[in-house]
């Protein structure tokens, strides 16, 4: 990446925006980006300054810190900002997303890639460990077998070569007063039941953490059908309790909250909507061939018995769940456009809109990457409500000295 491109992503800049502030032709941009070409100094000096502008003050100071691990675009983050925290570190693999973070994120510190290849020792202290950690298959073999092939156990037993492994050496080595682990819904169940049951052991007996599990749907803050789990862990035990959530009432809101007016009152935005109304760009619109080939698909399998097929919505509508592939044919959520017009998919803002992004976040990233980063993304209102109930909690361990770990025999 050349020092060019890496300013414009700290800065927030996307190539017309940077056109525009620097006053050469989006093609010059391009090739500053690439290394084609090199830009004045000045110009590297002026983006700089945006890039020191859009920074947070050094001197404010946060009620507790947090890292944020398998960060995808920052979902977890911004919970945990609301509830008063600040991010002193950042894992994430995915180049594309990345580039998505950065641009939102003006931390001015690199994202490490691959936590595997990153030391507990290297990651700075702090207060709460977030991730939103892939759940890979977890080897639940015996200690005797394992012995017996010259494996590790203990431990590293059971975990190993996972990336949850990667969230309990750092809990082990940092110590942190709590965690917020996010994963699919479907994690209790996952290999009968075994690969949680090893989750909750490792967390509670060999690290000695409380914790709480409770599946939310995102339905109550978004109009989306959302599962998904989220696990709560506290050093020290503390008086934290579900009940304290305050969750909306379901389906309050509805699609037409993210849907584009197409009206004139927003503005158009890139290749999104267009026009002095905001129209919907018409590349959005499903093909003849595409739209045909989903009603014959959801036909077949309706005779079948099968629930498989598009979903169609229109503003009163809550919308099946956003998933990553959602870049291939956008079934699962489909506008109506009225009698006699293909539905179309969402535009990329309007699945910010679905995750509970602002319309301020930017979205530097191509569509078919945007919305395989929004379909990995958590529900940002969601978290952010679990966030402000583990707060008190939080600062009330952070005010006691932290207990020394007994060594086992």
């Amino acid at each position: 990446m050349t020092e060019f491109e890496d300013l414009l992503l700290k800065a927030g800049l996307s190539v017309p925006d940077a056109a525009k502030l620097l006053d050469y032709s989006e093609g010059h941009i391009y090739r500053f980006k690439s290394g084609k070409e090199h830009p004045r100094e000045g110009v590297l000096e002026l983006l700089r300054m945006k890039v020191a502008a859009r920074a947070p003050d050094a001197g404010d100071c946060p009620d507790f810190t947090f890292i944020d691990l398998f960060a995808g675009i920052g979902g977890l983050r911004r919970a945990m900002e609301s509830a008063g925290g600040r991010c002193v570190f950042t894992s994430e693999w995915d180049k594309y997303a990345q580039q998505t973070y950065l641009a939102n994120y003006p931390d001015n510190r690199p994202v490490a890639g691959d936590i595997r290849q990153v030391e507990a020792k290297d990651i700075p202290p702090h207060d709460v460990l977030v991730a939103g950690f892939p759940c890979q298959p977890f080897s639940i073999a015996g200690v005797s077998k394992k012995n017996a092939l010259g494996r590790a156990h203990g431990f590293e037993d059971e975990t190993q070569g996972t990336l949850f492994f990667d969230v309990l050496r750092i809990l082990k080595h940092h110590r942190p007063a709590a965690f917020m682990l996010e994963n699919v819904k479907n994690l209790t169940s996952h290999d009968k039941g075994r690969t949680f049951e090893v989750i909750r052991r490792k967390l509670t007996e060999d690290l000695g953490y409380t914790l709480h599990y409770r599946i939310l749907d995102a339905g109550h803050f978004v109009p989306q059908h959302r599962e998904r789990i989220v696990l709560v862990g506290f050093r020290d035990k503390v008086k934290f309790t579900w009940d304290d959530l305050s969750l909306p009432a379901y389906g309050g809101r509805r699609m037409n909250a993210v849907l584009h007016p197409e009206n004139g009152t927003e503005a158009p935005e890139g290749h999104f909507t267009l026009g002095p109304d905001a129209e919907v760009s018409e590349k959005y619109t499903l093909t003849d061939k595409l739209w045909a080939y989903l009603q014959s698909y959801a036909a077949k399998h309706k005779a079948k018995g099968n629930g498989f097929g598009f979903g169609l919505v229109n503003g009163q509508s809550i919308a099946r769940t956003l998933s990553a592939r959602y870049y291939k044919d956008g079934s699962e959520i489909l506008v109506d456009r009225g009698p006699g017009r293909n539905p179309r998919r969402l535009t990329p803002r309007e699945c910010a809109r679905l995750m509970g992004y602002g319309d301020n976040f930017r979205i530097p990233v191509s569509d078919t990457q945007a919305y395989k980063q929004f379909g990995n993304s958590v529900a940002v209102p969601v978290f952010a409500e679990v966030a402000r109930i583990m707060r008190p909690h939080i600062l009330e361990i952070m005010a006691k000295p932290a207990p020394k770990r007994k060594k086992r025999g």
